[in-house]
């Protein structure tokens, strides 16, 4: 089996995010910001002679920085796998807003219980192991699949609970991931 290294990103801070659980909420980021992290992917690409090819989330916050990348002559793929995790009825809402007893169910069940209704965090695993990137090296996605691409990297095999789970990479950082190509 072969592997291929995959360098993601989390996508720049969206604008009304603050206190509330975005999931597919769509919010917009600063034109600024996309363009900052669109220089940054260029710089390592360029850096590391990869491929002038970025993947994004369909969700305006990761989709800004691939629009960037694709001005400057990049190609651009969206695929719905890098979306982040559906919290249903929670999402757009703030924290607070979120009832305490439906929380702790959560926590309670992490891998399967659908937050809000939503997607369980064992969906979410399955689209990440599943991500195929093609011939692409460059992803933009969001916290909460990169945080799931942590612990299928890191835990070990062991199921997920919401105690160990990996906090999501701070806005424009990168994450290397090594993908198995065999397993597609």
């Amino acid at each position: 089996m072969t592997a291929v290294l995959l360098h993601a990103w989390r996508h720049p801070r969206a604008a009304g995010a603050e206190g509330r659980c975005i999931g597919r909420t769509d919010l917009a980021v600063d034109p600024r910001r996309a363009r900052r992290l669109a220089h940054q992917i260029r710089a390592h690409a360029r850096r590391h002679g990869l491929p002038h090819i970025v993947v994004t989330s369909p969700l305006q916050r990761c989709r800004a920085v691939g629009q960037r990348l694709a001005r400057w002559g990049w190609q651009h793929r969206i695929d719905p796998a890098l979306a982040e995790l559906d919290f249903g009825s929670w999402d757009g809402c703030a924290w607070a807003a979120v009832p305490r007893a439906a929380f702790d169910a959560w926590c309670a069940d992490f891998a399967d219980h659908p937050p809000g209704g939503g997607e369980p965090v064992a969906a979410l695993l399955r689209r990440v192991q599943g991500f195929d990137p093609g011939d692409a090296r460059l992803v933009v996605t969001h916290g909460g699949w990169l945080s799931a691409a942590l612990w299928l990297r890191d835990g070990a095999g062991a199921p997920p609970d919401s105690a160990h789970w990996p906090p999501a990479p701070a806005h424009g950082r990168r994450i290397a991931l090594v993908l198995p190509t065999g397993a597609r």
